[in-house]
């Protein structure tokens, strides 16, 4: 395949400003989801740099909120349907079991510090009921069994530690995974770790990604090894170098499950240093937000079915 190179990215014209109470249409356990509250903002405060684990910048009107929104539902005053679309950006999902959920804190890259470590012991000693957590293989930590009354205190008491369980759960860009070896490998091409970061960073609270047709499943990794498994990601980026300058090969459209694909290449190489990997990756969440169509059938609502 002939070397194919991002095209120059205009500056994107404004939008109008996300309303309170925009409609998505996910699904938990059978019931419809409807957006509650802002939709998200391209203003994050900044957060610690060159500290593993400090990724996602916290903010305190959050818990706020969530404090706010937990006390009217279970004084009965939210329907669950609003409730639901307003707990799952914020990493808590419903179990089985009545009165008790589950919060998933994303380590961005699988970072994380001893003292975080320390900070989950601490909450699963404090907040959970069986005592354990889990790791995921998406490089999330997730909590089990926690009374909605207290997972208020539990997600205060994690953000210290530079923990965040935002946009954990529901139709967003989930956590970022990725190589194990990142930084040390010696076949790698450069350590994408900076670029998780930005890209983390910038999707957050996001307007175009809190209530997409469906999540957003990304990996990066810096060798053609491709120890994180690329190919059955939404959207994917592998380190490349041209002529010097850093960048990515991008991937979109892989999947597993129903309909199991390969993400194909869209771009050879898309440049790192100066964004043009964030203006691509935002480019296809734009387009792929707008299909309404994908929003019917939520099976087949994912980015592989668009590129399909």
């Amino acid at each position: 395949m002939e070397p194919t190179s991002a095209p120059s990215q205009p500056k994107p014209a404004a939008k109008p400003k996300p309303k309170p109470g925009d409609k998505g249409v996910e699904q938990e356990e059978g019931k419809l989801q409807t957006g509650k509250g802002k939709l998200g903002t391209l203003t994050n405060p900044e957060t610690y740099d060159n500290v593993p684990g400090h990724i996602i910048p916290i903010l305190e009107h959050e818990f706020d909120d969530f404090d706010a929104e937990a006390d009217e539902f279970l004084a009965g005053n939210t329907p669950e349907p609003e409730f639901i679309g307003f707990r799952l950006k914020q990493g808590v999902y419903g179990q089985r079991q009545p009165g008790v959920q589950m919060v998933r804190v994303k380590l961005p890259y699988g970072g994380i510090t001893p003292e975080q470590m320390d900070a989950f012991a601490d909450a699963v000693e404090t907040y959970a009921p069986l005592n354990k957590g889990h790791i995921t293989t998406r490089q999330n930590i997730q909590i089990h069994h926690v009374p909605l009354d207290q997972m208020k205190h539990m997600l205060r008491d994690l953000a210290p530690s530079g923990l965040s369980s935002r946009e954990g759960c529901g139709n967003t860009v989930r956590n970022v995974t990725g190589d194990p070896w990142a930084g040390v490998a010696e076949d790698e091409i450069f350590d994408p770790t900076t670029y998780v970061g930005a890209y983390v960073r910038y999707f957050v609270r996001h307007p175009t990604t809190q209530l997409m047709p469906r999540k957003i499943k990304t990996a990066f990794t810096g060798s053609d090894a491709d120890r994180a498994i690329t190919g059955i990601h939404d959207i994917a980026f592998i380190s490349r170098i041209r002529d010097g300058v850093r960048g990515f090969e991008v991937r979109v459209g892989g999947g597993t499950s129903i309909m199991a694909r390969v993400a194909p290449t869209l771009y050879d190489f898309v440049e790192a240093d100066n964004g043009d990997f964030l203006k691509v990756s935002e480019a296809v969440f734009r387009i792929f937000d707008r299909q309404s169509w994908l929003r019917v059938n939520r099976a087949r609502a994912r980015i592989k079915v668009l590129v399909d």
